[in-house]
């Protein structure tokens, strides 16, 4: 049985679907091969591989997160992914995507600060769920098994 009280353990589970959603309803542009999605990884110099190995990533932390046993496991993931997320906008993209100034016009779905946005809902989402789920974590938290 968990160590937290059951009102962390809802909040947490809330968390964690709200991460799991944002970044599982990505994937299907990921691994499709949608044009918008490729025109960001265009954009990155990570296209296809890029657009490949990070929809491999969230997809485990997605399947992680919402695995009682793996969750904060998941959350751990899903702050790795998200940074870099976060990074490509804070270096390449933009907080808010202008497709004009990226040169490439099928950007255009994808324009303004919502992706940001929804990176840094996953953020915070992420790092609480490790905190609420501290005592968890493999080999730190004091669970052995």
């Amino acid at each position: 049985m968990s160590s937290i009280s059951k009102p962390l353990r809802i909040t947490s589970w809330v968390l964690q679907i709200i991460a799991a959603f944002i970044l599982g309803q990505t994937l299907f542009f990921k691994f499709t091969g949608a044009e918008e999605t490729k025109a960001l990884f265009e954009v990155l110099g990570a296209e296809p591989w890029g657009r490949y190995a990070s929809g491999v990533m969230e997809l485990i932390a997605v399947v992680l997160l919402l695995i009682p046993r793996t969750s904060v496991v998941g959350a751990m993931l899903a702050l790795g992914v998200i940074l870099g997320a976060i990074g490509a906008h804070l270096t390449k993209l933009g907080i808010s995507i202008d497709p004009v100034a990226l040169g490439n016009e099928a950007l255009e779905p994808l324009a303004g600060p919502m992706l940001f946005v929804m990176a840094v809902v996953v953020l915070v989402c992420s790092v609480s769920v490790i905190v609420i789920r501290r005592n968890e974590i493999p080999f730190v938290g004091g669970r052995s098994a």
